[in-house]
């Protein structure tokens, strides 16, 4: 190759990187559910969730979701949304049961795409692949946080949500999952502002966590359960499955864990099952 062809492909190569990112390669409108890394999308033929019904202990939460979802696979106006509070109370689990329930009356009305939390940084690739179809797309973020020391990220994650350069396209919502409502943690050394002002008072610290908790338009908290609650879930999980169970057990196994929670719940019936011979 010439020094004048070697410069020219150098040119080409510089312009393809101004144009827009090319389209992701995966057959959007035919599949349920993807997973995407940042670089490759899965494509998967099922949601794996539990049915709607089994999910107990959190009415609330579940109505308000299922509406949301239901409005934006319609086309209609729809929240972003945010579920935060403690572990293994169900709340990707809702998500999916929410997302695939929708499915069953349309399958190509919504899809639900899972994005590794490593992947934040190319979503405005995966909104470019998705802006022009006619599908309505859930992007789902499961246990998000940001390191103390991440300011770009949560910045970024604001002007999607609000509109900004690289928004995401009307036809999809955000929905993400975390531990804590403020998704970010901000210590008190770092709440020094700028010109020699001194830190900032208690109220303003506890806005700049909220801050973009707030960017959610339907933020739903999932809270420890109690004992009734608890047996409630076990009971959800293990009558479709024929298991009878003794509460003190159900209850000791919750201790034993740490927890009264969905999670050791689901796990305590699988306990079950495995003692009667069952599959799951």
């Amino acid at each position: 190759m010439s020094e004048t062809d070697d410069n020219l492909a150098r040119i080409a190569a510089a312009i393809e990187q101004l144009g827009p990112p090319t389209a992701l390669p995966a057959d959007w409108m035919a599949h349920p559910a993807y997973v995407w890394s940042g670089e490759e999308v899965r494509e998967l033929r099922a949601i794996d969730a539990p049915a709607l019904a089994q999910l107990r202990g959190i009415d609330r939460q579940k109505s308000a979701l299922c509406d949301n979802i239901a409005r934006l696979a319609l086309g209609h106006a729809a929240h972003d949304m945010l579920l935060w509070g403690a572990r293994g109370m169900g709340k990707s689990a809702l998500l999916r049961a929410a997302v695939k329930e929708v499915q069953a009356g349309d399958p190509a009305a919504l899809g639900l795409v899972q994005v590794a939390a490593d992947a934040l940084g190319r979503l405005p690739d995966l909104f470019h692949a998705l802006a022009s179809l006619r599908r309505h797309f859930v992007i789902f973020i499961d246990d998000l946080g940001f390191a103390d020391d991440d300011t770009l990220g949560p910045r970024r994650l604001r002007s999607w949500l609000e509109g900004g350069v690289e928004a995401r396209p009307a036809n999809t919502r955000l929905a993400v999952t975390s531990n804590r409502r403020a998704v970010i943690a901000r210590q008190a050394h770092e709440q020094d502002t700028a010109g020699g002002e001194g830190p900032l008072n208690d109220r303003d610290a506890l806005d700049d966590r909220l801050a973009l908790a707030d960017r959610f338009g339907l933020s739903l908290g999932f809270h420890p359960c109690g004992k009734e609650a608890y047996l409630e879930i076990v009971t959800g999980y293990a009558a479709p499955l024929g298991l009878d169970f003794d509460e003190e057990e159900a209850l000791a196994w919750a201790i034993a864990r740490g927890q009264r929670s969905g999670r050791s719940a689901w796990q305590f019936v699988v306990e079950l099952a495995g003692r009667a011979g069952k599959a799951l």
